[in-house]
């Protein structure tokens, strides 16, 4: 099922979130909704805040490729184990942040560890864009948005436009 997608500014989107103790089949189907929510949306990765839920949930998918197949991951629990010295800059989006990007620097290659849907313990080191996606996913997580990598008055113009958006939005 498709979920809503909150907009910035929203406090749920500046709150660390919690911790899954244990995998139901509720957090199973929230995984689910979530890969939905984000492939229509259409996005790369979503976190659990951006539908309103603070556990510490992500999915991604950053296979663009005409034909190439899909590659879903849904990590509960994720964490940077370590990362790069060497930085990469890529133009940054986020469905809570509609039709804004700016270029934000990270880690270039980051290993995460995370828990699968089937309640496995995984480890992978990501690079390039799959880096860049998880790193923005996790910051999520801890109430961080990519606009806090910005200048203050960059910050406050996005800031201001999406307010503008959220009125128009209410209003129609």
């Amino acid at each position: 099922m498709k979920r809503p997608i909150l907009i910035h500014p929203d406090p749920r989107l500046k709150k660390v979130c919690a911790p899954v103790s244990d995998l139901s089949d509720d957090l199973r189907v929230l995984a689910e909704d979530m890969l939905e929510t984000m492939y229509d949306a259409p996005g790369i990765g979503l976190a659990a805040p951006q539908i309103g839920v603070l556990d510490r949930l992500i999915v991604l998918d950053c296979v663009k490729a005409e034909g190439e197949a899909p590659r879903p991951l849904v990590m509960f629990n994720p964490r940077i184990l370590a990362s790069s010295d060497e930085k990469n800059v890529y133009e940054e989006g986020c469905l809570s942040i509609p039709d804004q990007y700016a270029d934000v620097e990270r880690p270039k290659v980051v290993d995460v560890e995370w828990i699968d849907r089937d309640g496995n313990l995984q480890t992978e080191t990501f690079d390039g864009l799959w880096a860049t996606c998880v790193q923005h996913e996790i910051d999520h997580l801890d109430g961080k948005l990519f606009i806090d990598y910005l200048k203050p008055l960059k910050r406050q113009m996005i800031t201001r436009k999406m307010q503008k958006l959220k009125r128009e939005m209410a209003r129609a």
